[in-house]
């Protein structure tokens, strides 16, 4: 996956590039472009997150046909966790920082924040896979297969979730 940083960089337009080189707004606008950088990076994991919430739907459905309550429940309340994450996600903090915030995030933070972002990609890649095993476990109607398939990727999710509430508190250095 490409880096998005590059890309804002690249695309900054002619205002943006003239106060790159007005004394004292030069890395107010490098911050700017870095949150801007890490709302893109959100942006693409919640609509991933979408993308598999909706597979998950499609697993519903075949859950529907051959399985009990039981499953449809979990299968349920799975799809809800997933949209709860995927509002968290897209709605996140973003590391600003105003003239009187208590808490000044400066760029190299905001790099942090960037690669810690991006580094949940390989955990929405994870629950791709966990998914797809779901399908074929739901297909070859093994049941304890599926039951086991839905409490893995509830797992994974609610890992994913507790992993991106922590990123702020790591940035800022609050974690305990």
């Amino acid at each position: 996956m490409p880096d998005i940083r590059e890309r804002v960089e690249e695309e900054r337009g002619i205002l943006k590039k003239i106060q790159n080189f007005v004394p004292g707004f030069r890395g107010y606008r490098r911050r700017e472009d870095l949150r801007d950088a890490d709302r893109m990076l959100r942006a693409q994991l919640a609509q991933s997150l979408g993308r598999q919430r909706r597979r998950l739907e499609d697993c519903r459905k075949l859950l529907a046909q051959d399985y009990g309550s039981k499953e449809l429940d979990m299968a349920g309340g799975l799809i809800s966790h997933f949209k709860k994450v995927e509002g968290v996600v897209a709605h996140a903090e973003t590391g600003y920082s105003g003239l009187v915030a208590d808490i000044n995030i400066h760029e190299d933070e905001m790099n942090r924040l960037y690669e810690y972002d991006a580094s949940m990609i390989d955990q929405i890649t994870a629950i791709a896979s966990d998914i797809e095993a779901l399908k074929g476990a739901l297909a070859a109607s093994d049941k304890s297969a599926a039951t086991g398939g839905i409490m893995g990727i509830k797992d994974r999710i609610t890992d994913f979730e507790d992993q991106f509430n922590r990123r702020m508190r790591v940035i800022e250095g609050t974690e305990v």
